[in-house]
């Protein structure tokens, strides 16, 4: 079977976004992190981005208590503190909006895992280099993707892959365009609702955001323990309780790029 082969070893791990999908991807590549020291494997450098302070609307329904909001701590802060502690990790943080320039250097080595719910931060991670795990939910389901070219030309040219083997996926930018574009205007302006707002006014299912994180969890285990990666996009439906993966063949990929190029 096809699979993604890269030929490069993961030095650095960003985590961007550290809500309600990035604290619990942030836990979870801790674990494989942990769980690869302990079998003495070599372990990439985990660093966690995200601006935002943690407020009451996140105690609960992220990985925060009531003392972190009462404090206004950083949420990078706490989710980094926390699993350094439990885990005897050093993981490091950045209190600021990533930068592609300044946090997404042009090496392969390095993976970036987005969990934000903005075209801005999307359009960053879009220019980043190495490779990117894009998640994006809704109400009940979402999407998670892995690239590592943002090239449309480079992805047609190597869209059979060489004996089995594929150098290069789209990113999710590739993919699904709309992510990097704001959103179309309603008749009646809407504020924008962050992930917590809308699990508070039952807009959103309360445990989407552990199924996301759960997919690009996977996606990231086989990666950082060098094993076949079969898919390139993954489909979460809570509603069916059921997560549908597009495996990697160039027929699959060109339908799927000509179908949102249309």
């Amino acid at each position: 079977m096809n699979h993604f082969d890269p030929n490069t070893h993961i030095q650095t791990v960003i985590i961007v976004g550290c809500g309600g999908t990035g604290a619990q991807v942030a836990r979870i590549v801790a674990r494989i992190v942990y769980d690869m020291r302990r079998a003495r494997l070599h372990t990439p450098n985990v660093l966690l981005i995200d601006p935002d302070i943690v407020e009451e609307k996140n105690v609960g329904r992220q990985l925060f208590a009531p003392a972190d909001a009462a404090l206004n701590l950083p949420k990078v802060e706490v989710v980094g503190r926390r699993l350094n502690m439990a885990l005897g990790l050093d993981i490091a943080w950045c209190v600021e909006p990533f930068s592609a320039e300044k946090h997404g250097s042009r090496h392969g080595s390095q993976l970036v895992i987005g969990c934000v719910d903005n075209h801005i931060a999307r359009r960053e991670l879009h220019q980043a280099g190495g490779i990117l795990i894009g998640a994006g939910n809704y109400r009940d389901g979402g999407q998670v993707i892995i690239g590592n070219t943002a090239d449309v030309e480079m992805m047609h040219r190597h869209i059979d892959g060489k004996d089995g083997k594929y150098a290069y996926l789209p990113k999710e930018g590739l993919l699904f365009p709309s992510l990097l574009e704001p959103e179309a205007p309603t008749e009646t302006p809407q504020p924008a609702l962050s992930c917590a707002e809308l699990v508070l006014r039952g807009e959103q299912d309360c445990l989407v955001n552990d199924w996301m994180a759960c997919a690009v969890g996977q996606y990231t285990y086989a990666l950082l323990r060098r094993q076949p990666i079969r898919t390139f996009a993954s489909f979460v439906s809570l509603d069916g309780m059921s997560v549908r993966s597009l495996p990697i063949c160039g027929e699959e990929l060109s339908s799927y790029l000509e179908e949102k190029a249309a």
